[in-house]
């Protein structure tokens, strides 16, 4: 019987092992003396590391993130819609609900400075007009206070339709714009520029839009700019347009955004991943459930 204590005491001290007590690798033979066994009690540890160093490994080949030309912005919005068979309505939707969380994001109500959540939406005709009429109707679902202005009505059906829901909803209109810039710092807490956009021609700027811009260019209040900021070439930096506080990309950002140095945010978890390959958009990840992410 006395026999048989040595070889108890060894087994105990490799079950202590396996939880954990101890520390060094070890060696052990059977009873009846048979081969030795090699046990590692720290191999999830190592494995852990391993998988740690591979995960640096990889970090260091993510490719930086691509900003779009204008051509392969138009391209990639085609393929949507004739490929993938997005709907127009459905992407503006996408975008303009998106736009509104990232004014949430960037101005909370908490942090408004005036009493009233005031914003102002400027809407061009075309489609980041219609951007920004969703824009507005989401964000009096978040409790702000949107005014919207149209400085021309667009004649296509899909934009007219945003618009009626925004009446619908009681979200105002401004028949004109005041020139005089002081009225718009009190009247608002912020400007949303969804005036031209992507597909406008910043070399042939015309009226009404060229004094909106001179407007806009003295505001002192913090302006947040759809996409690409009204008067801006989509390929180039800014040279003498507006200078927005946020950008809210869509899909993925533009060229004319790379030396942004604002708030950006960038609206595309939509995206279909074979898109994204395709173009090598190298987008970053989403925090959690969110559709916005900030560059």
């Amino acid at each position: 019987m006395l026999s048989l204590f040595p070889a108890k005491r060894e087994r105990d001290r490799v079950r202590s092992l396996s939880q954990g007590e101890g520390t060094e690798s070890v060696s052990f033979s059977s009873s009846r003396g048979g081969t030795a066994h090699p046990f590692i009690p720290k191999q999830q540890q190592m494995d852990k590391m391993m998988n740690h160093s591979s995960a640096e490994a990889e970090a260091e080949t993510i490719e930086p993130l691509r900003y779009l030309s204008k051509g392969e912005a138009a391209a990639i919005e085609t393929e949507l819609l004739r490929d993938y068979r997005f709907g127009q309505q459905q992407l503006i939707e996408i975008w303009g609900q998106a736009c509104a969380l990232a004014i949430t994001k960037a101005y909370p109500l908490s942090s408004l400075a005036k009493k009233q959540p005031t914003v102002l939406v400027i809407c061009g005709p075309d489609q980041n007009g219609s951007i920004g009429l969703v824009c507005a109707r989401h964000l009096r679902m978040y409790e702000y206070e949107p005014t919207i202005y149209h400085p021309q009505r667009s004649l296509q059906s899909l934009h007219q339709d945003f618009t009626v829901q925004c009446e619908k909803m009681d979200i105002p209109s401004l028949s004109y714009l005041p020139t005089e810039v002081q009225l718009i710092n009190d009247a608002y807490n912020l400007v949303i520029d969804a005036m031209l956009g992507p597909d406008a021609d910043c070399t042939n700027i015309k009226e009404p839009y060229a004094g909106i811009l001179v407007t806009l260019k003295q505001v002192k209040i913090p302006i947040a700019s759809v996409d690409v900021p009204s008067g801006w070439a989509v390929e180039e930096a800014n040279q003498d347009g507006i200078n927005p506080e946020l950008l809210i990309s869509l899909t993925a950002p533009k060229k004319c955004a790379v030396s942004f140095s604002g708030k950006h945010f960038l609206a595309g978890r939509f995206l279909p991943y074979d898109i994204q390959k395709k173009y090598e958009l190298n987008l970053p990840d989403y925090p959690g459930t969110d559709c916005l992410v900030e560059l």
